[in-house]
């Protein structure tokens, strides 16, 4: 299965409402990837010309890159998908750190994410009740830099 990964276009609304099970309940979620296509921060998955899944990154994290969402349809999850999500971030990516986050019971996040080099950064409580969000993150600039930074 060939996955492109491409900028979100208006006409990917619907398609991502329909994979992303908070935004079939949520307003203010479908109001949030609306302002991320028009603000040209969304990225969408592709199979078979099928949107699978999304990411959103932003530059308001302290001034550094921070993937604020990455989504992936329940029936691909497993498959690199959301691999290949991070990596379309990080190529695109306008500062040498990126940021992301995911809630303490999202194992398979938290293991993709290790598995591609980031690191723990600390977390937050009280976002979502009884599961912190962990920040990660990584350095996008070559390795004898890191230490300098």
């Amino acid at each position: 299965m060939k996955t492109q990964i491409r900028e979100a276009k208006p006409q990917d609304m619907d398609a991502i409402v329909a994979l992303d099970h908070v935004a079939r309940q949520d307003h203010k979620r479908v109001a949030y990837i609306a302002e991320a296509i028009r603000s040209r921060k969304a990225f969408v998955a592709e199979c078979d010309g099928k949107v699978v899944g999304y990411g959103v990154i932003s530059y308001s994290f302290y001034e550094n890159g921070m993937i604020e969402l990455i989504y992936v349809d329940q029936d691909y999850r497993r498959l690199g998908i959301g691999r290949s999500l991070v990596e379309h971030a990080e190529a695109c990516c306008q500062t040498p750190k990126l940021f992301t986050s995911t809630n303490l019971s999202n194992k398979p996040m938290q293991l993709l994410l290790e598995g591609m080099g980031y690191r723990l950064s600390g977390y937050i409580d009280n976002l979502d009740p009884g599961d912190p969000e962990l920040v990660y993150f990584k350095y996008l600039v070559d390795k004898t830099l890191e230490t300098n930074v």
